[in-house]
């Protein structure tokens, strides 16, 4: 068989755009912020994980073209060899400081520190921990590892504990958990997988890609927020969200670390993050360390959408404080109709599909940005009541919808 076929067969994609609901690659036009162009037209962007508003803040931007014309456009080779830049090291000095860390690492991407970290650090003989819902990057860590990896459901610490009091106790244990669920919102039960960690002799890991610069103390994270930067053994994240940037890191002791740096195949074998990457995140974390109302007026946004949303009638998740707030869709066709309205409308958003969501149960993912004001939030508001509390259930009164539309 032609290794090929499953490419010819796949035609998902094909039927959705000749339907005119394809919801992916939509071409930005202007810089990453509150209003974008997409397409020719102003869009309110509430799509985006730009959770503090720092891409395009001009102390950012001056600080990535100063370090392109101080180290070049890239470091030509990995960490080990002559890819270590003094901005590197300062950026990981400075995050560990921030994470109240004894040392830190950075990755050239948020999805390749899990890859890094996970297959380092989990052995043939060890057992890595895995909510149900955390990243991708996580599960694909976990294969790239000898380990064997368990499965507990969705922060369900009774299923949790019940495979943790299963396993061989001679064996080593990594519990793996988002600090703050991408999809969701939910943020993780971190006091009590700390107290089920001490039990069975467990090692934590964090992904706190969601939860940096936003929770916690000055914008911390999740480990912080609950007063644990302590018991939490291993603290990763990414520069692509709250950092304004590209690239991931990694805090924890400086053994593990140490290990890490010396053991992790995607950290040794890949090129290390750019110079203007390195420079850019370091500066958004000093606007946030210099500037902690960020992180308090991003909740206040989140928490003024929500009342918005649910005065409106509309059906959210709504058991989480995070600038991350899902409205439920129901049926996939109705859920790209949405989107597309919306879009059509002036406001960018999210579908989440299966098998991201169970059938039945898709929403449109939407997430705030410190930046953003109450008056653009109502006129948000007002657009997605207007499309959502309009929209019928019903397939083929949704295709009619999409006709009259047209």
């Amino acid at each position: 068989m032609d290794l090929f076929k499953k490419c010819y067969d796949y035609d998902i994609t094909k039927k959705y755009k000749e339907l005119g609901l394809y919801p992916y690659f939509h071409a930005l036009e202007t810089k990453q912020d509150i209003e974008v162009v997409m397409e020719g037209k102003r869009r309110i962007m509430i799509g985006s994980n730009n959770y503090l508003g720092l891409t395009g803040d001009q102390r950012v931007i001056d600080a990535g073209v100063e370090a392109l014309q101080t180290f070049g456009s890239g470091v030509s080779g990995s960490r080990f060899l002559n890819g270590t830049l003094t901005i590197h090291l300062q950026l990981e000095k400075e995050l560990a400081d921030f994470l109240n860390k004894e040392s830190c690492m950075t990755f050239s991407t948020g999805y390749q520190t899990n890859l890094g970290i996970i297959s380092a650090i989990v052995g043939r003989n060890d057992l890595i921990f895995c909510d149900r819902e955390n990243h991708a990057s996580i599960y694909d860590g976990a294969r790239l590892s000898f380990g064997k990896m368990i499965r507990f459901k969705h922060s369900d610490m009774a299923d949790l504990e019940k495979k943790l009091s299963e396993a061989d106790p001679n064996l080593g244990k990594l519990i793996v958990t988002d600090g703050v669920f991408s999809m969701t919102g939910d943020i993780a039960k971190l006091p009590e997988i700390v107290k089920l960690a001490k039990k069975y002799n467990a090692r934590v890991m964090v992904d706190d890609a969601h939860g940096l610069g936003v929770l916690g103390k000055g914008g911390r994270g999740t480990a912080e927020y609950f007063g644990l930067e302590n018991e939490v053994d291993i603290i990763m994240g990414t520069f692509s969200k709250s950092l304004a940037s590209l690239g991931g890191y990694m805090v924890a002791s400086e053994e593990v670390v140490n290990y890490v740096k010396h053991k992790s195949r995607p950290f040794i074998f890949c090129a290390a993050i750019t110079p203007s990457n390195a420079r850019t995140a370091l500066e958004a974390l000093r606007i946030l360390k210099a500037e902690p109302e960020r992180p308090k007026r991003l909740l206040e946004i989140a928490d003024y959408v929500r009342k918005g949303l649910t005065n409106k009638g509309l059906k959210i998740i709504d058991h989480s404080i995070v600038p991350i707030i899902p409205i439920y869709t129901f049926s996939l066709l109705r859920t790209m109709v949405a989107c597309k309205l919306l879009y059509e409308k002036g406001v960018y958003v999210n579908p989440v599909v299966p098998p991201a969501t169970p059938e039945g149960e898709c929403l449109i993912r939407t997430s705030y940005t410190s930046t953003h004001t109450f008056e653009l939030m109502d006129e948000a508001i007002e657009i997605i009541a207007e499309v959502l509390n309009n929209l019928p259930e019903d397939e083929e009164e949704l295709l009619k919808v999409l006709e009259d539309n047209e």
